[in-house]
C-alpha cells in the first residue's frame, strides 16, 4: 500500500481530533479519580459535638445513588441501634475510633434483625464492632440465630472490625468482600453464607462455652449451590482458637466450599475437621480443604476422608486476592482515610 504525505489541512484536523479526544479522557479521568479521592466527612458523637447523634441518621443523609465517597466518622462510645446501610446508598465508609472503643450493639434474634446490614456496593467498615447480645453472656433467652452482620454488597471491605454473636455470627451473604486483621466470635455456623471472601489475618474465637457440654460448634456454613459458581471463604494467616470443640465447617448448601490456609489452628479443631450434615451420600461435591496449617489442630491425619487435597496451582489462585479482586476494586477504594 502507497501512504502519501498529508496536506497541511489534513494535519491539522488530525491534531484537533486528537486534542479533543485527550481532553475527554482527561475529563473522564479527572471524575474518576475525583470519585475515587474525595471524602465528604461527617461526624456521629453520641454527646451532641457532631453531626449526628446517631450512625443511622448519618446513613440517611448520604444522597440516595450517592456516586462520590462520603465519610462518617464514629466517635467512641456504645451505640445501641440497628444500623442499615441501604443498596442505594454506595460510597460509604464508616468508620469507628477503634475496635475496642466503638460499638454498635443490639439484641434481636433470627436473620431479618441483624445489629448491622450493609446492602450496598463499594463500601468500607473500619475500626468498629458489631454485637448482638440476644445469647450473650447472663443471657437467659434460649439459643437462636442473632447476626451481629449481615454483608448483601459487592466490593465490600472491612478492616480491623469486630463481630460478636454466638449462633450466625456473621452473614456473608453475596458479593466480593474482604476482611482484614478482623475479630470473629461464636459458636455455632458463626460465618456463613454464599459470599466470595477473603478473611486474612483475622482472629477466629470458638466460644464453646456457650453450649452444652459435649456439644462441638460450627465455625463456617457456607452456601454454594453450584460448582459453576465462583463463591467461597477462604481463610488466609487466620488464627482459630477457644474453648470447647468446633469443626472448621459443615455445608449450608451442596456445593460448599472452604479453605483454611497458613492458619494456626488451636486443639478446639475436632480431629475430623469437617461434618456433612444434611449431605451425608454427597460428600464428593463439597469442597472443604486445608492447606499449609500448623498448631495443635492443624494435623490432618484424622480428617475425614472425604476432604478435599489440593494442588498447589488451586491454592494459589484462591488464596490470591483476585480471587476477590480480579477487577481492581480495592486498588479504587480511599484506603488512605482509614
Amino acid at each position: 500500500m502507497l501512504f502519501l504525505p498529508l496536506t497541511k489541512p489534513q494535519r491539522c484536523h488530525r491534531f484537533t481530533v486528537f486534542a479533543l479526544y485527550s481532553l475527554f479522557f482527561l475529563l473522564c479521568f479527572k471524575q474518576i479519580s475525583a470519585a475515587a479521592t474525595n471524602c465528604k466527612t461527617v461526624t456521629v458523637d453520641q454527646s451532641g459535638r457532631g453531626d449526628f447523634s446517631t450512625i443511622q441518621s448519618a446513613i440517611n443523609s448520604v444522597p440516595s445513588k450517592n456516586g462520590f465517597w462520603y465519610c462518617i466518622n464514629v466517635n467512641p462510645g456504645t451505640y445501641r441501634e440497628k444500623v442499615k446501610i441501604p443498596n442505594d446508598k454506595p460510597f460509604i465508609m464508616l468508620k469507628g475510633s477503634g475496635q475496642t472503643k466503638t460499638k454498635v450493639v443490639w439484641n434481636e434474634p433470627y436473620l431479618p434483625a441483624p445489629t448491622f446490614t450493609s446492602l450496598a456496593d463499594n463500601i468500607i467498615v473500619s475500626s468498629m464492632s458489631f454485637v448482638n447480645t440476644y445469647n450473650g453472656p447472663n443471657s437467659k433467652n434460649p439459643r437462636a440465630p442473632a447476626v451481629a452482620a449481615m454483608v448483601n454488597g459487592d466490593k465490600t471491605f472491612f478492616f480491623q472490625c469486630g463481630f460478636s454473636g454466638v449462633q450466625d455470627t456473621l452473614c456473608d451473604a453475596n458479593g466480593r468482600h474482604y476482611f482484614k486483621e478482623c475479630y470473629i466470635e461464636g459458636a455455632v455456623d458463626f460465618i456463613f453464607g454464599n459470599g466470595q471472601t477473603i478473611y486474612e489475618d483475622c482472629s477466629i474465637r470458638y466460644l464453646g462455652e456457650m453450649l452444652p457440654p459435649g456439644l462441638a460448634g460450627y465455625i463456617t456454613a457456607q452456601a454454594r449451590t453450584s460448582p459453576a459458581e465462583s463463591n467461597g471463604f477462604v481463610f488466609k494467616n487466620c488464627n482459630v482458637y477457644g474453648k470447647g470443640t468446633t469443626y472448621l465447617g459443615r455445608p449450608w448448601r451442596d456445593f460448599s466450599r472452604v479453605l483454611f490456609y497458613n492458619c494456626k489452628l488451636s486443639n478446639v479443631v475436632h480431629p475430623s475437621g469437617w461434618q456433612p450434615w444434611r449431605r451425608v451420600g454427597k460428600e464428593q461435591n463439597l469442597s472443604f480443604s486445608e492447606y499449609k496449617n500448623y498448631g495443635a489442630g492443624a494435623d490432618t491425619s484424622k480428617r475425614v476422608k472425604w476432604m478435599k487435597k489440593l494442588d498447589p496451582q488451586t491454592v494459589d489462585k484462591l488464596t490470591s486476592m483476585s480471587f476477590i479482586d480480579s477487577d481492581g476494586w480495592l486498588q479504587s477504594m480511599p484506603v488512605k482515610y482509614i
